[in-house]
């Protein structure tokens, strides 16, 4: 079953820690083993996994896609949002991730985080639970 997590950003460019979110999805599935699936339903928005503990990462990891894809006058999207589209595919819209004793499998340092690149907005992110 697939199940949504409704997250509304506060700026356009954003990483937004979905771990406890997720995690509150698996612990009501009441799946101990098996693997998560989570897919973003927008094409300027996306999903990674990276460092949690300190929220430098996420700022540096912003500011660096910000200055590698600039707003620039030679996109033609008639939106104006084509920067967005491009981080969206070079960080990608889904992730597939390990449960173990019914919790995301991640590293010490790891957090999941929601991507947004055409914010303030309010998005739909897809989560399907399986068990082993």
């Amino acid at each position: 079953m697939i199940q949504y997590l409704t997250l509304r950003s506060r700026e356009q460019t954003e990483l937004i820690d979905i771990t406890a979110q997720v995690e509150d999805l698996i612990s009501s599935s009441r799946v101990t083993t098996g693997w998560c699936d989570v897919f973003v339903l927008h094409t300027t928005a996306a999903v990674t996994i990276n460092e949690g503990a300190d929220p430098a990462v996420k700022r540096d990891i912003a500011h660096c896609l910000d200055r590698l894809v600039p707003n620039a006058h030679y996109f033609t999207h008639a939106e104006g949002n084509s920067a967005a589209h491009v981080k969206s595919s070079l960080i990608g819209t889904s992730e597939k991730l390990l449960v173990e004793r019914g919790k995301l499998l991640l590293g010490t340092w790891q957090a999941l985080y929601f991507c947004e690149f055409d914010g303030p907005r309010e998005r739909r992110v897809a989560v399907r639970i399986s068990g082993e």
